[in-house]
């Protein structure tokens, strides 16, 4: 592998120069899902002396619908217009202020203040240092009035339950208002990211977060709720424009307290690209057994009305299937073989089956925490719940992705992690690297730790391999087609090895993998995650992230690094055939994702 600048590529991967092509994986939970949090602040309205209408120059109204955060070194113009919005910022900041009873006039400041995967956010302050925030969804964000209108619920529902969720002052899950948006106005929790602070915390301070956020975790996890989906208000519901199909009216199941219901459920798998033209049941679903086939039945509906032989989306894994476009036939097969087992996955313990909520995307940038006066953090503020399902236990348990360090023998054994005994000895950059691994495996260890203590139901589900399995043959069943079927076949081949303790069943498995079809999946498989071995340390060296994406003041580095790249690996290839190969496919150039939509 060639150097680039002073950087250097650990060489523990002896590939091909072929298999080496730098991708970053995209998870099929997005359009890209770079999520943010902001502060907030509790601060009470106070009346002050009107100042004069608040407006903002034409300079700035394009900051406000512009994505400035950062660049995306393929696709950069796509993933651009994805996130451009026009809309009327004077009339948003208007709707704003009478949202907290306050005159348009009380605005004396309105800035944007992050830039997510899904939605703009804006802090909004007004004399008497009032401030809130006020949130748009992108274009591209979907099911957007489910999205809007589910979030909402959702932050009000775990309100009356004491979780430290935003107060929402206003929201328009339609963009038919004088803003021309949709938007939510929401409390500004005063505070600090824990993602500003996340490298820098001590074990101590690992042991209490993680403890406070099992706390809260078992807290939201002991609310019972009648059925699967996602939260609205009932009259949310009501109100929401027909299906494409026709549909005006949407299946809902009424909770307690009659202002809300469990509806739709916004998991964005079931409603990315053209699935979302679909009129297919995306709940509420009224069993585990209903959960586990919804999704599968989508992507089959799907399949078989937008279904065509493509390459695989991950053009680095396109050398395994000798550059040949796939049949959809494959994934179907997969997804009616899965179909054939999903009733009998459901735990024999009940309670496991039993309909729980839990934070979508819980990561340190959307944990807000505070100081007290005797230096103890305290988690005040959990953000972000857009996309929540409501799901059986056994389906919503597992280690937070930003939280969790798998793959590491450390962690896995849950043996209580330390520094190497020679710590001292090793330079900079090798005591920079075991300090990093080494608070992964804190962070890992004491939030599992702690899971067991304050919530021991959880803890069950997220470590017992059978719901471990259970778990990935759900989503990859209800995961958006790539153009390649094997997360899902692997998963179905593990099942069919383990199907006595998955099942507790004496029967044999009703689904069959011939031998030799079974061995050359397990072989693509392991080829596969050796390039996501090797397309990690390329990450580390080009320096970007999700989808490509850098902070804008590096980009033209990390393009210029990238380009030099694939020039060198041009350069490389033992053949005409094959650097053709590598240009028709280069994983950091732009691409058509049209097809796979």
């Amino acid at each position: 592998m060639p150097c680039l600048g002073s950087a250097r590529l650990v060489s523990d991967f002896k590939l091909p120069a072929v298999s080496i092509w730098l991708y970053l994986r995209r998870p099929r939970s997005s359009p890209r899902s770079f999520r943010f949090s902001y502060p907030s602040s509790i601060t009470t309205p106070t009346p002050c002396r009107p100042r004069r209408a608040f407006s903002v120059s034409a300079h700035l109204r394009s900051e406000f619908f512009e994505y400035t955060s950062g660049r995306w070194i393929f696709n950069d113009d796509l993933r651009h217009a994805e996130r451009r919005l026009i809309f009327k910022v004077d009339e948003l900041s208007r709707l704003a202020a009478e949202s907290v009873n306050r005159s348009p006039d009380d605005i004396v400041r309105s800035e944007k203040l992050a830039e997510g995967g899904f939605n703009r956010t804006f802090l909004i302050t007004m004399c008497c240092a009032f401030q809130l925030v006020a949130r748009i969804p992108y274009p591209a964000t979907v099911p957007k009035y489910f999205a809007v209108a589910s979030e909402v619920a959702t932050m009000a529902v775990l309100r009356s339950f004491g979780l430290p969720v935003p107060a929402v002052y206003g929201y328009s899950p339609s963009p038919n208002n004088a803003a021309g948006t949709e938007y939510i106005f929401m409390e500004f929790v005063r505070g600090t990211k824990l993602s500003d602070i996340w490298s820098d915390l001590g074990e101590g301070e690992i042991i209490s977060i993680t403890r406070q956020l099992a706390e809260l975790e078992s807290k939201m996890m002991s609310i019972a709720f009648p059925a699967g989906g996602s939260l609205y208000y009932t009259e949310d519901l009501n109100n929401v424009a027909g299906s494409a199909s026709g549909t005006t009216t949407w299946p809902a199941v009424t909770l307690e307290d009659k202002r809300f219901c469990v509806g739709p459920d916004t998991n964005l798998r079931l409603w990315f690209g053209r699935s979302s033209q679909l009129d297919v049941d995306r709940g509420p679903y009224e069993s585990a057994e209903e959960t586990l086939v919804r999704g599968a039945e989508k992507e089959l509906a799907y399949l078989r009305r937008f279904g065509r032989p493509l390459l695989p989306f991950q053009r680095v894994w396109r050398e395994g299937y000798k550059y040949e476009e796939q049949p959809p036939s494959d994934h179907i097969e997969n997804l009616d073989r899965y179909l054939r087992i999903a009733s009998q996955l459901i735990p024999r313990d009940p309670t496991l089956s039993q309909f729980r909520i839990r934070h979508p995307d819980l990561q340190p940038s959307n944990i807000i925490v505070s100081k007290s006066p005797d230096s103890n953090l305290h988690v005040i503020g959990l953000i972000d719940w857009q996309h929540t399902s409501i799901l059986p236990m056994f389906l919503l348990a597992g280690i937070p992705q930003r939280l969790q360090n798998y793959g590491d023998p450390i962690s896995q054994s849950m043996t209580l992690p330390s520094l190497p005994e020679k710590f001292d000895d090793l330079d900079d950059a090798q005591q920079s690297g075991a300090m990093r691994l080494y608070h992964r495996r804190l962070v890992h260890y004491h939030y599992v730790k702690n899971t067991k203590e304050f919530n021991e139901p959880h803890y069950a589900a997220s470590t017992d391999f059978k719901d471990v399995l259970r778990r990935r043959l759900f989503d990859h069943a209800r995961d958006p087609w790539e153009g390649e079927t094997l997360a899902l076949k692997v998963a179905l081949i593990d099942a069919t090895e383990n199907w006595e303790a998955l099942t507790g069943r004496g029967s044999s498995c009703p689904v069959v993998f011939d031998a030799e079809d079974v061995h050359e999946t397990r072989k693509l498989d392991e080829e596969q995650n050796q390039m996501d071995k090797v397309l990690g340390a390329c990450q580390n060296i080009v320096g970007f992230g999700e989808d490509g994406w850098v902070p804008a003041e590096r980009y033209e580095q990390a393009l210029a690094h990238s380009e030099k790249l694939k020039e060198d690996i041009l350069v490389m290839a033992e053949s005409e055939e094959e650097r053709a190969e590598i240009a028709a496919h280069w994983p950091l150039d732009d691409m058509d994702e049209e097809p796979y939509n």
